[in-house]
């Protein structure tokens, strides 16, 4: 009995799916094709399909020597079926779809921390300020060891942010081992509803420029919280903005929409959407902005950028509001929806297709090859390099790198404003393409050696440096030089401790040739110790080479925008 009522909710979860899939395919009611035993292809009808189906799950239930997962044999079946359509039509069991809704309403419930993995196991980045794991004094270096009574030495941070986050109200104790300290710390923390924000951080980076991250996502509150920000910058001065939307990974269409509009007169199209059912007639989507900012613009985008971010960067060069600078964008154009199945499940289903305001295509080809070659892009990491040239005047970066060429357009060419001809079918390619600053496995071990070195360094446990011990965290405040210098006592004392640390496989010579990126990891993670997360990002911004590029394409945004206004076309 117990059986059969399993397959009762099986089959309800597979027929519920094959309704909403038979929708959007159309109605038809054709789905695969198949190969007959003559060798013809034919067209199987959707009715004898769902009868396989139904027959072989009968099959099974009834004769398997073994016992039967039903749970998983579900989420396999769903996720097998959505497989078949595209890389972003996704299913969720119960606890990633309450987390999905959790990230589009812009907060969860947990303790109040950022994690990082490292070597030897998982660390706590920074606490976030105001929440209970920053009250109860968890901290920058602290190794957590167990999770209500887990042990989680081993556990990725994937794992660690899964039995750390929970119910409201719920307590949750962690073990941490500390340095300095010589037995273990248990803190039990309350779970809380914890802010997860939009915008990383936003400040005038330089006199009268303004610099916004827009990097974690497109959730319910992003507009308001770019509005919030940028009536912040006015305040301090600002006269021209980076907007930074790299490694934004999308998010809600609307909010997309509204961040388009702070920059767009009334009435520009910011994105129109394609496909069937609700899309079967395409649908315009205008900017509703009233008073829009008319500051020079830039805006930052890489590989991680993706769907409604792609969305903004798109609409901002179609239009020539301002210059996109960075790396290629990475080609999410599919539109889905987010469907609730029974016993609080769900699926992200794609329904339709995003086009820029002058009609290109931001979905790059996903049709050969892997999943794994298409989520990390193989396709730009085999592009031979070629030269460019390196940024002016007195902004460049010695950690700077050339840009690869970008891909071979895929689809038509389009001329849009002042213009300018882009090609769809690839993400969005920057106006001025310039890389990151790279990381090779020397650069990667130097970082995880100036974490360990760092969490001795605050604690106040390194020889002569006792001055550098980080007594509590002071959050809002924006580190000077005189916070904390990387003078050449830390420089050798970091030498020191690398000779002594068989792990970290560095030698003397590989510091020496690495020098200024020793410099810049060991500020950030000291000011990370000292003043939280998003102080230590700010450090890396400062020698950026994305981020400086930008700020010298000002000038060059404020001429495009002026020759859009005036309706000339560029030479």
């Amino acid at each position: 009995m117990e059986m059969a009522k399993r397959l009762v909710i099986i089959a309800g979860v597979i027929i519920l799916v094959a309704a909403v899939v038979g929708g959007t395919i159309g109605s038809s009611r054709r789905l695969r094709r198949s190969v007959s035993v003559g060798g013809s292809v034919v067209d199987r009808p959707a009715e004898e399909i769902e009868r396989d189906y139904n027959e072989a799950v009968t099959t099974i239930s009834s004769s398997y020597a073994g016992e039967i997962d039903y749970e998983k044999a579900t989420q396999a079946a769903v996720q097998g079926m959505l497989s078949t359509l595209d890389p972003h039509s996704m299913y969720f069991p119960y606890n990633e779809f309450r987390k999905l809704k959790e990230d589009q309403d812009s907060r969860f419930y947990g303790i109040g921390v950022t994690i990082v993995q490292h070597r030897d196991g998982v660390y706590i980045q920074s606490a976030v300020e105001n929440t209970p794991a920053a009250r109860l004094g968890l901290r920058y270096g602290d190794r957590i060891l167990e999770v209500d009574g887990k042990d989680a030495r081993d556990w990725p941070s994937e794992q660690v942010s899964k039995q750390v986050r929970g119910g409201r109200g719920e307590p949750v104790t962690i073990k941490v081992d500390r340095a300095g300290s010589e037995a273990p710390l248990y803190f039990t923390i309350v779970r809380e509803s914890v802010p997860l924000p939009s915008i990383r951080d936003s400040y005038m980076i330089r006199p009268g420029t303004g610099y916004i991250g827009l990097t974690r996502g497109f959730q319910h509150t992003s507009d308001e919280e770019l509005r919030e920000a940028l009536n912040k910058l006015k305040d301090q001065g600002m006269r021209q903005l980076v907007l930074d939307l790299r490694g934004n990974p999308g998010g809600l269409l609307d909010q997309a929409i509204e961040v388009s509009s702070e920059f767009l007169p009334r009435g520009q199209v910011v994105v129109s959407v394609r496909g069937r059912s609700e899309y079967s007639e395409p649908i315009v989507y205008k900017s509703s902005g009233t008073e829009p900012e008319d500051v020079p613009l830039v805006v930052l985008i890489n590989r991680g950028t993706a769907s409604a971010s792609e969305i903004v960067a798109g609409a901002i060069q179609d239009h020539g509001r301002g210059l996109i600078v960075g790396e290629t964008s990475f080609g999410k154009g599919l539109v889905q929806r987010v469907f609730q199945l029974p016993f609080n499940t769900g699926l992200t289903l794609t329904t339709a297709r995003y086009y820029t305001p002058y009609g290109r295509s931001l979905q790059r080809d996903y049709s050969s090859g892997s999943l794994y070659d298409y989520i990390v892009r193989h396709d730009l990491d085999d592009a031979p390099p070629q030269p460019s040239s390196s940024p002016s005047g007195n902004v460049a970066s010695p950690l700077a790198q050339t840009a690869p060429p970008p891909l071979a357009p895929s689809g038509p060419a389009v001329k849009t404003a002042a213009g300018r001809v882009f090609y769809g079918g690839g993400g969005i390619t920057p106006d001025i393409e310039i890389k990151p600053v790279g990381f090779t496995p020397v650069r990667n071990r130097i970082a995880e050696a100036a974490f360990q070195f760092t969490r001795q360094l605050a604690a106040g446990l390194v020889p002569g440096l006792e001055s550098y011990k980080v007594e509590k965290v002071l959050y809002g405040k924006n580190a000077k030089s005189v916070d904390y210098p990387i003078s050449e006592r830390v420089v050798e004392a970091f030498r020191n401790w690398v000779r002594a640390d068989i792990q970290s496989s560095l030698t003397p010579a590989q510091l020496d040739e690495e020098l200024e990126f020793v410099k810049l990891r060991l500020r950030e993670e000291i000011i990370t110790a000292a003043f939280s997360n998003d102080a230590g990002a700010r450090v890396l911004l400062d020698a950026d080479p994305q981020l400086l590029r930008a700020l010298e394409a000002l000038p060059d945004a404020k001429r495009l925008a002026e020759t859009v206004r005036s309706g000339t076309s560029q030479s």
